[in-house]
């Protein structure tokens, strides 16, 4: 068995899509044997697994709850990287954003400014005060990138203790609840995502997250700025000497991606926890990045990902209760599904050779059969 270098990457829809079913596919081969000392039948862990998430109306409007804000993480992923801004800081665009979606939000307690505002009224400004606030604070890395010289990896890292700080900050003091613990008073129920799939909790976050996962293929594939994005990212010298700005491409695709996370906070206040509370986000800002590697930077690919990634997190408890399997095995199933959907572009570009046997050999081995 040779491996020979290819004259280009295997870029097609088949291979690509190849790729990831064949890590998954092996991911849970081997959660099979880690399942094997809790359970007889690892089978019916994976079915109990997939039962919770997906077999019945409740499970899967759980699901789709919890893949919402990963999908626009993710998307928010795939606009920075692809212009070649390494921007980590989705956390606290996720943190603001929900900050500023409930600080709009709770203006309608007590017969207040927004009280008598329709609800479409109220979520067309609520997601464009979030997404000004995520863009802004994404932003100002860009331009620290762009204009200084700045290390957008280290920055925006350290950018989001400064996020969660603020937070913590509203929750303790300026928009405190009456009592003891650290969150927002609950949001009128006239500011909550209306519920779209009766008897589930499915809100309409969902719809957000499929409007801009379409919105952002579009951008990306379709439009000049998109192409722009593309090409700063793969070669900012030949970009600047296209006549592209790359300082400016820089701070733009922040203020993009920033903004489109930030609608993450705003459908999980909205839509799930009706209030502001400290640790909101509770890591999707990273978790959002692995969906968008996983998914090649695609914005299409980014939805089904992120249901799949959610879909276990829901599984996982149900499969511990069930099968006394620990939790953490689905953890490891989610790392080990990185870990081969990253080694799998090892196979686009190279490919696999098997020599031909001699003839002269394979008569020998007729003869010595």
């Amino acid at each position: 068995m040779l491996f020979e270098r290819r004259l280009a990457p295997a870029d097609g829809p088949l291979v690509v899509a190849g790729c990831m079913i064949g890590s998954v596919a092996l991911a849970f081969l081997i959660g099979i044997v880690l399942v094997m000392p809790f359970v007889s039948n690892p089978i019916d862990a994976y079915v109990v697994l997939f039962d919770a998430s997906f077999g019945s109306l409740r499970g899967f409007g759980i699901t789709l709850n919890r893949a919402t804000p990963l999908i626009l993480v993710a998307l928010g992923t795939c606009v920075a990287w692809r212009s070649g801004f390494g921007y980590l800081g989705f956390e606290g665009c996720v943190t603001l954003g929900a900050a500023a979606a409930a600080w709009y939000a709770l203006l309608a307690l007590h017969g207040g400014v927004v009280a008598s505002m329709p609800f479409m009224t109220l979520l067309l400004i609520a997601s464009i005060l979030a997404f000004v606030v995520g863009g802004v604070w994404a932003g100002g890395v860009g331009v620290l990138r762009s204009r200084f010289g700045g290390n957008e990896v280290l920055i925006s890292l350290m950018a989001n203790y400064v996020a969660i700080l603020i937070v913590q900050f509203l929750v303790s003091g300026p928009m405190r609840a009456a009592g003891s613990l650290p969150i927002s008073p609950r949001l009128p129920e006239t500011t909550w995502l209306p519920v779209i799939i009766p008897g589930t909790r499915t809100h309409a976050g969902i719809l957000i997250a499929l409007l801009a996962a379409t919105a952002v293929w579009l951008l990306m594939n379709r439009m000049r700025l998109g192409y722009e994005f593309v090409v700063t990212g793969l070669n900012p010298r030949a970009a600047r000497y296209g006549g592209i700005n790359v300082g400016r491409r820089y701070v733009l695709a922040a203020v993009l991606a920033g903004g489109v996370a930030a609608l993450a906070g705003l459908v999980e206040v909205l839509g799930t926890q009706h209030r502001l509370l400290d640790g909101l986000s509770g890591g999707m800002g990273f978790i959002g990045i692995v969906v968008a590697l996983l998914a090649k930077l695609n914005p299409l690919a980014v939805v089904p990902i992120a249901i799949l990634y959610a879909a276990l997190s829901v599984g996982a408890d149900a499969m511990q209760r069930s099968t006394d399997a620990p939790s953490s095995i689905i953890f490891i199933l989610q790392s080990l599904i990185v870990l081969f959907v990253i080694a799998s572009d090892f196979l686009r570009y190279w490919a696999i050779r098997v020599p031909a046997i001699p003839r002269s050999q394979m008569g020998d081995v007729k003869d010595a059969g």
